[in-house]
């Protein structure tokens, strides 16, 4: 599937990708950008239950208490 570019930036999605998608006019989306080059377009219109599954488990369970101390360092990282 490809896309041109404007000149002035702007990318029009493929209907086909938007109906995939379930993009509308002025939706919103993200981009991300993988570590091997990657784009990828993330639609900002979902609700938290459709996000299930995206992170990666943990190789091993964590424990509240390493939750915690997770949540603490970060907090004292951000002063």
């Amino acid at each position: 599937m490809d896309a041109i570019l404007s000149t002035t930036g702007q990318i029009t999605l493929p209907k086909s990708l938007r109906d995939r998608l379930h993009l509308n006019a002025g939706d919103r989306v993200g981009f991300r950008i993988d570590a091997d080059g990657t784009v990828r377009i993330i639609p900002k219109t979902r609700s938290v239950r459709d996000l299930k599954g995206c992170l990666p488990r943990p190789e091993s369970p964590v424990s509240l208490e390493d939750m915690d101390r997770a949540i603490a360092a970060g907090a004292a990282d951000s002063g």
